[in-house]
């Protein structure tokens, strides 16, 4: 690891605090560091680069925040699988693998080799409309379409590899990864899955059939997704931080993609610990 990048949470003293010594103590073992632009001015002596740019540029990228901060950087990475390093400020924190307590000791054993990373399945998300493509998007937990602002189901025609599955006549549909299982479609009832199972799940929100259960898919499933209800305000939703708005006719695919997010692991915490500690599973 001779060049590190370091992204922080916009708006957190504490993430600019651990920028800044993580820089400096990176530089004092001879390692480069680059900042994402938004860090230029608070950090002394590092690199920086547009958070789109930094994948290009270094070994592994320090993520100082939580969840949404991880998942918004690997959406950026593309082909260059550069391992991403979460640290966990203060939330839950399922995606990160150590806390700013413990962050120097792990980037010891990172410096010496000592790294676990874990390739997480993503998907390719396209919006068309008339059979023109609005959008390509990557998404490392799910995509989700769901109504606006009325309090109205809206009507979900869903194939499966050109195959009719049925009309979700719900409040929306999640198209989760393992990664994702984790987040809003447990929610809405569906499993935890995981990480090395590659599958796709979808899991209705509020569907009006009881029998509408979610369903698990072969991770080489495409689901495509139109939208049918007329009138309606529809959204599609990228790992909860992106979004698109629907009109009836409009159509989403949904399908593994071919790049991975490869996820540093804390090789003292199973994947089993961190559901008992982060989600609380199975206590009574």
């Amino acid at each position: 690891m001779n060049s590190v990048g370091i992204v922080a949470k916009r708006g957190q003293p504490l993430a600019v605090q651990v920028a800044r010594q993580l820089s400096e103590w990176l530089q004092a073992r001879h390692r480069t560091v680059v900042v994402e632009t938004a860090l230029a001015s608070e950090v002394r002596g590092a690199a920086s680069a547009e958070r789109e740019a930094l994948a290009q540029m270094v070994d592994l990228i320090v993520v100082l925040g939580g969840d949404g901060s991880i998942l918004s950087v690997a959406r950026l990475l593309r082909e260059r699988e550069v391992p991403i390093l979460g640290v966990n400020l203060g939330g839950l924190g399922f995606l990160t693998a150590t806390t700013v307590n413990e962050l120097f000791p792990f980037m010891e054993a990172i410096l010496r080799g000592e790294i676990l990373v874990d390739r997480r399945m993503m998907l390719t998300v396209r919006w068309s409309r008339r059979n023109h493509v609005q959008a390509e998007r990557l998404a490392l937990n799910d995509a989700v379409i769901n109504k606006g602002v009325l309090a109205r189901m809206i009507d979900l025609r869903t194939l499966v590899d050109d195959q009719e599955l049925c009309v979700y006549k719900a409040d929306g549909l999640i198209v989760t990864t393992p990664t994702g299982s984790t987040a809003y479609s447990l929610s809405a009832g569906g499993p935890i899955v995981h990480p090395a199972v590659e599958v796709l799940v979808l899991s209705p929100i509020c569907p009006h059939t009881l029998t509408n259960r979610p369903i698990v898919l072969p991770d080489r499933a495409v689901v495509r997704v139109a939208v049918e209800t007329p009138g309606e305000d529809v959204v599609l939703t990228i790992d909860g931080q992106e979004a698109f708005p629907l009109l009836p006719g409009d159509e989403v695919e949904i399908r593994k993609a071919p790049v991975r997010a490869p996820l540093v692991q804390s090789p003292q915490r199973s994947y089993f610990e961190v559901l008992r500690t982060k989600l609380r599973w199975g206590e009574r």
